[in-house]
């Protein structure tokens, strides 16, 4: 099959890669007058520039909070990116610096790398390759540049406001083969008294599963016994003692152990409080929430997550916080009503913090069927399209899946110290665009 991909393509590519990941385009809300930050502005400004270099018309939102780049006349074919990055976290864990790309053993190192400017990058030379060879588009193919995918999508709820919306389209900001279905996304606060005994703040943010929980308090030695007896890991150093668990993203909440959990349970068992209480006893440990809803599951998606995030109790109030993955065919008003009674059970008020519809593209439509057989005949791989509790940009728009730019078996680096994406992947995948922008838009 027909390789449109040179090696001036790869060089050029390689060079504007490395200029986008030197903009640290992390959030920094509302600096300079801009919606998500200079540094994102900036970012967004100069990959419009580059969209310009290679023959792309070009339009920025006046706010700032997204751009698109096009070629091609007719319905529209949306190709969903997004510029920013999740912070750098402790230089110290870095080998290179986060926003200085480097090239080592044919992996280029940088934050963004693999999460999403080497992917966003690699399907837009993709398209450049196919304007090189003179090919004529029947679609326009338009490529929407986000700026707040790692927060609360703001970008493109602002572009759906106002914009047209694609007919199909892809997000290259996951895995290969494809991702059909991604469960729905629920994230809650449940509202609760204070306490004149106890002040806690564990965990952390809503997508990942906390491993570590402090207590420190009259309750210490009470609490190191509970845990030893309950044979659950710990640490202590000066009167505090730390609760451990292991992490995974809350996609995957089954798979890890939640320190917060853990360390409710057992100061449930030594202090009153409604919210302790909830997380002993409601809340479960096996990352399902199985025992407020029931064991919920479907074909397309498979089971419900359920990740509590983080706790928090002081004099005047309590909150808990929780990541719900919601299985694509599930009835969501049925799970918050179930939850809702659940918490007002324990005297706690429920509270929807954000929401993300699913994404589900029937395995046998013209995109999906599309997609798959291209990945097949470019790598011989027959590997089924996914389904994920991940989220991308895909969902924000009918018919659009997520599709690539991270292989099987390849080394998920992305929100880690010393991402990286392996260069011949990125060809690999620029190639698998080319053939799909090919076949959809010609």
């Amino acid at each position: 099959m027909k390789s449109y991909i040179t090696d001036s393509i790869k060089k050029d590519f390689v060079q504007n890669l490395k200029v986008l990941i030197s903009y640290p385009s992390v959030l920094n809300e509302g600096e300079n007058n801009t919606p998500f930050g200079q540094a994102i502005q900036d970012a967004l400004e100069k990959t419009l520039d580059i969209c310009r270099e290679l023959g792309f018309r070009t339009y920025i939102d006046p706010q700032g909070y997204y751009g698109y780049a096009e070629v091609g006349e007719g319905e529209l074919l949306a190709i969903l990116c997004h510029l920013d990055v999740v912070p750098a976290g402790d230089l110290a864990d870095w080998q290179t610096p986060p926003f200085e790309a480097t090239v080592k053993e044919g992996s280029l190192y940088g934050r963004g790398a693999q999460d999403d400017k080497g992917p966003s990058l690699a399907a837009l030379y993709a398209v450049k390759s196919l304007l090189d060879q003179g090919i004529q588009f029947k679609k326009r193919v338009r490529f929407i540049f986000g700026t707040d995918e790692e927060t609360l999508w703001r970008c493109m709820a602002r572009y759906n406001t106002i914009e047209e919306q694609a007919s199909m389209g892809f997000a290259p900001d996951s895995s290969f083969p494809l991702t059909y279905a991604e469960k729905g996304l629920l994230q809650v606060k449940l509202h609760g008294p204070g306490s004149d005994q106890l002040e806690l703040e564990v965990g952390g943010a809503f997508n990942v599963v906390p491993d570590k929980a402090n207590y420190q308090g009259p309750l210490y030695n009470q609490v190191c016994a509970g845990l030893k007896e309950a044979g659950y890991d710990y640490q202590t150093t000066d009167q505090t003692v730390t609760v451990l668990g292991v992490p995974k993203h809350a996609k995957d909440a089954s798979q890890g152990v939640n320190a917060v959990i853990r360390l409710a349970t057992i100061l449930a068992q030594l202090q009153e409080h409604p919210a302790l209480s909830f997380l002993a006893t409601q809340a479960g440990q096996d990352g399902t929430g199985s025992q407020i809803f029931g064991d919920i599951v479907d074909e397309p998606s498979g089971h419900l997550s359920f990740n509590v995030a983080g706790l928090m109790i002081n004099h005047e109030r309590s909150e808990i916080r929780i990541d719900i993955r919601i299985p694509v065919l599930a009835d969501k008003a049925q799970l918050v009503a179930q939850l809702t009674k659940c918490a007002q059970d324990y005297q706690l008020r429920y509270e929807e913090f954000d929401y993300l519809a699913p994404l589900y593209v029937a395995k046998d439509s013209k995109l999906v069927s599309t997609l798959m057989q291209i990945y097949q005949e470019k790598t011989g791989d027959n590997s089924p399209a996914l389904s994920s509790g991940g989220a991308t940009f895909a969902r924000t728009m009918q018919n659009c899946v997520a599709f690539g730019a991270l292989f099987p078996g390849a080394v998920q680096t992305e929100h880690q110290a010393n991402e990286c994406a392996v260069l011949e992947d990125l060809y690999r995948a620029m190639d698998i665009y080319a053939e799909a922008v090919y076949r959809l838009a010609t």
